[in-house]
């Protein structure tokens, strides 16, 4: 009945359609009667038995051993019509154990979802490939589906198989080169990899790119999790999302990176867990007035010291702090308490370890194959090919995964400059030019416009961040008018621009004054968000307050002060890295936690009083957010008085009452009797003041705030005269 060549496929582990001889098959003999023939190669039995379930007494058909190694058939002569059955096996050592056979059962997936996947347009690709548990023909199970257009046989290896690629290979499903199974009787927790055979038949081990949880390294197994039904309670979160303007609502982001945030002392040093991080880190956003979290990848990662940026498991939060359910329920109590949630995500590149997606199938799978396109050689990773369907389906249901599973509010997508650009830090003669003999990034350009448009259409009020760092334009235009479709772009521009004046003596600054407003020149090109984030304290760059010059420390946090002062007050939106909130010293270290032990200081205390009263300030002063984007919302005082290196603008609102006139002093001497000009008579209240004895400062200032008077001055018909402290900013209101 089983030739040699069938008996050679499956024996040999060579066989791509296991299911076209393996299972329950209507037969004729010799003599044209119709029958059943069954297959089954199980290497760990005796004997085997076909057990029709539907039977009350459970009749059975004993199967015939043909191999030593396993190879079981034999025809059901009375039966015509496939039926339910169980096999029913007894093992060497006499154990008895009955199960359904996986090759009974039909495809999972099904040709409309094979032909979205080829195409790379199904947006729930992640519901069907990788590991589901699932009821399929009231049994219980896990299914599995993997992409592997070249490989001659995969297989499906595991804790409940003894990672033997014999016992469980799977079907390729027409030309689409993916592969299925259903195994019944697998539950959650049970540790699985894919075993694929090369062109060359050559078997590697392979993690699941769509699984959802992962095992630490070095083994790195996936792990069946389910991740679908958790009961959330962010529902009014998510509805005001929705509904939100965000370009014209406060956005205050602390960002962190969780393995170093804060570290459990009495337990080995080990990092909160996402349950504690649902605790202590909620409580202090909340008290420090932010609006979001953003979050370095969480995306799984087997090196520590990449930060998280080097992923391996794109629809996997790592399991150093948890698992799955505990990361959704870190984020369920943010949003319950009215934090939103943003995740840097890394569609740029991924690393070479060999279990994960390099090579994946022995062919360049998800990379380009030539290293001109599929090599990055400052992270010695590899490079996406994005004009791939299938490769850009998956990175497309990466982002939607993360926004649906777990409810994330935004994603900050890392290294986009190095998407855009096939030449991005390669000399000539190392890069392939476009189609049109161009160095955009034609593909990439395209799969981060379907991406941010689709995350927009299905998850409204999502957010959608480039860390874009040229001057490509039209990053945060929407796709309708020819942009990328971005929400925000990292402002990286003036970040630098503001460092670099700050850098100096104060003696030399007034040389350098225009470095303050040059970045007013393009604010409004873009939506920006400001930003000095975890790339601005590690690598000999030192921490944000050993960026100021000048000692002592009190020296130091004063400008600090002054910096974030000017930040919170310049037009865009705001996130700052953990620990710059209060003047960490050291640069940070991804194993160590955040010197907390700081804030016995004033120094370092008062710059963190600083931020939670500048966020708090933010979030309720129109002026300030409300045209965050627009050029009404902003309006030079003086930006040209570079002999007393003092900088002074009007933030505008709606209302003259919304306006804030801003004050800064960059250098240390005091500026007593400083006349600014001011567009309203009144009084004007002092709302901010860096210097204020509470911050740690020396406490001069405007006992309140002044009446301004009918004085000419800076083209305003009113002026106020004012004591500028030493290294301070100063911001007023006229009040009603």
């Amino acid at each position: 009945m089983t030739t040699k060549a069938e008996l050679d496929s499956v024996t040999k582990v060579k066989c791509a359609q296991p299911h076209d001889i393996l299972g329950m098959h209507p037969h004729k003999t010799k003599d044209g009667k119709k029958c059943l023939l069954v297959r089954a190669y199980l290497d760990d039995a005796k004997s085997c038995e076909v057990v029709d379930v539907a039977k009350p007494e459970g009749a059975r058909y004993p199967l015939k051993k043909i191999s030593k190694d396993g190879f079981f058939e034999g025809l059901i002569e009375d039966r015509k019509d496939v039926f339910r059955y169980r096999l029913r096996i007894e093992r060497f050592n006499g154990e008895i154990r009955q199960f359904f056979d996986p090759y009974r059962f039909l495809p999972t997936i099904s040709d409309d979802d094979l032909y979205l996947i080829s195409e790379g347009t199904d947006t729930r690709v992640h519901h069907k490939m990788g590991s589901h548990l699932r009821e399929v023909d009231g049994v219980q199970g896990a299914s599995f589906a993997v992409w592997a257009p070249n490989a001659q046989r995969v297989s499906v290896v595991g804790d409940f198989n003894h990672w033997n690629g014999r016992y469980h290979p799977m079907r390729r499903i027409g030309n689409s080169g993916v592969w299925e199974l259903f195994i019944p009787g697998l539950e959650s927790g049970m540790k699985y990899k894919f075993e694929i055979a090369t062109a060359q038949g050559i078997p590697q081990l392979k993690t699941d790119p769509y699984a959802t949880f992962f095992e630490a390294p070095p083994h790195n197994a996936s792990i069946i999790c389910e991740v679908d039904d958790y009961e959330w309670g962010d529902a009014a979160w998510i509805k005001r999302r929705e509904k939100t303007n965000w370009m014209e609502e406060p956005i205050s982001v602390y960002e962190l990176h969780a393995g170093s945030w804060k570290l459990v002392v009495e337990d080995a040093n080990r990092p909160l867990t996402y349950r504690e991080m649902a605790k202590e880190l909620v409580d202090y956003v909340k008290e420090m007035g932010y609006t979001h979290v953003e979050f370095m990848p969480l995306s799984e990662h087997p090196f520590d010291g990449s930060w998280g940026y080097q992923v391996t498991g794109f629809f996997a939060p790592t399991h150093r702090f948890g698992s799955p359910k505990d990361f959704m329920y870190l984020v369920d109590i943010l949003h319950q308490k009215g934090i939103g949630v943003i995740m840097d995500w890394v569609p740029a590149h991924f690393p070479t370890d060999s279990f994960a997606l390099a090579q994946f199938d022995g062919t360049a799978l998800y990379e380009h194959a030539d290293p001109r396109q599929g090599f990055h050689h400052d992270w010695g990773t590899l490079i996406f090919n994005f004009g791939r369907d299938e490769v850009r389906g998956f990175l497309i249901a990466s982002a939607l995964a993360w926004l649906e599973r777990y409810h994330i509010d935004g994603l900050r997508v890392d290294a986009v400059a190095s998407m855009l650009y096939l030449d991005y830090s390669r000399e000539e003669g190392e890069w392939i030019p476009n189609k049109h003999g161009g160095r955009e990034n034609l593909e990439a350009i395209e799969f981060l416009k379907k991406t941010n448009v689709l995350a927009h259409e299905l998850f409204p009020g999502t957010l959608m961040i480039a860390e874009e760092s040229t001057a490509f334009p039209g990053v945060t235009k929407p796709v309708k008018d020819g942009g990328l479709g971005f929400d925000m772009k990292w402002n990286m521009g003036w970040m630098h621009d503001t460092l670099q004046y700050f850098s100096k003596d104060p003696i030399y600054r007034k040389y350098e004054h225009g470095q303050l407003s040059f970045g007013m020149l393009y604010q409004y090109s873009e939506h920006f968000t400001q930003v000095f984030s975890h790339d601005e304290v590690v690598h000999g760059k030192g921490s944000m307050i050993m960026k100021m010059p000048g000692e002592p420390m009190s020296n130091k946090a004063h400008q600090l002060r002054l910096l974030y002062a000017l930040m919170w007050l310049w037009p865009g939106k705001k996130t700052l890295f953990m620990g710059s909130d209060f003047g960490q010293s050291a640069e940070w270290k991804y194993n160590a936690s955040l010197d907390w032990h700081l804030l016995e200081y004033i120094d370092h205390r008062g710059i963190q009083m600083l931020i939670r009263d500048l966020n708090h300030f933010y979030r309720k002063m129109p002026a300030v957010a409300k045209l965050d984007n627009e050029e009404a919302g902003f309006e030079w005082i003086n930006c040209t008085d570079g002999d007393n290196s003092v900088l002074s603008f009007l933030r505008k609102g709606k209302k003259k009452t919304d306006g804030i006139v801003a004050v800064g002093n960059f250098t240390p001497v005091r500026r007593e009797g400083y006349r600014v000009g001011v567009p309203h008579a009144g009084f004007w209240k002092e709302v901010i003041n860096t210097d204020a004895k509470d911050y740690g400062g020396q406490g001069y200032g405007n006992c309140g705030g002044i009446e301004a008077e009918a004085i000419e001055w800076d083209g305003r018909p009113y002026s106020i005269k004012l004591d500028v402290p030493p290294f301070a900013m100063c911001a007023f209101r006229l009040k009603a």
